[in-house]
């Protein structure tokens, strides 16, 4: 293969995983635009409890998360096999929680793990999730998680996104 060759399947690797890491923000920050660009709108999406189109999956999952007081998803570097210059399938593993306020004041939720199983397509030198398939292999509680004030023997600012348009956040 061509030095050439070679480094646009780098470059086309670093897009890609660029993509997974950009799915990942636009959800811990509730970006619903930026969510959207992660697929193509007519992107095959299945999730177990949602089938159908990117375009009918982004509002769903960004209700989701929104019912959520905090979120954080982190993924794995991604296995990207390259089978021509516009198509790819990527694998990577993924930790989410949601922590909500409870009635009694309390803050708890869920801590997540499963895997992605991706089709990337590339279109007019961009690429996007052509099909994407969520399994979740795990869960577990989360339960005595800090509330919204800092603890004053560990001062850390605690974050508290529950709408978008964040101040902190920052358009990358």
């Amino acid at each position: 293969m061509s030095m050439d060759a070679q480094l646009q399947q780098l470059i086309d690797k670093q897009a890609i995983a660029e993509v997974l890491q950009r799915y990942s923000r636009t959800l811990d920050w509730l970006d619903d635009e930026g969510q959207a660009g992660c697929y193509w709108p007519d992107a095959l999406i299945d999730y177990g409890f949602f089938t159908g189109t990117a375009a009918d999956f982004v509002p769903v999952v960004m209700a989701i998360e929104r019912s959520s007081q905090r979120r954080w998803h982190f993924l794995s570097a991604p296995s990207i096999a390259l089978h021509s210059p516009d198509r790819a399938s990527v694998e990577c593993y993924g930790f989410a929680t949601g922590i909500r306020q409870q009635e009694d004041g309390s803050w708890s939720g869920g801590l997540y793990g499963g895997r992605y199983l991706d089709e990337f397509a590339k279109k007019g030198g961009e690429w996007r999730i052509a099909r994407r398939q969520y399994i979740m292999d795990w869960k577990t509680p989360l339960d005595d998680q800090p509330g919204n004030e800092p603890n004053p023997d560990f001062p850390l600012p605690v974050l508290q996104i529950i709408a978008s348009g964040h101040p902190a956040y920052r358009a990358m």
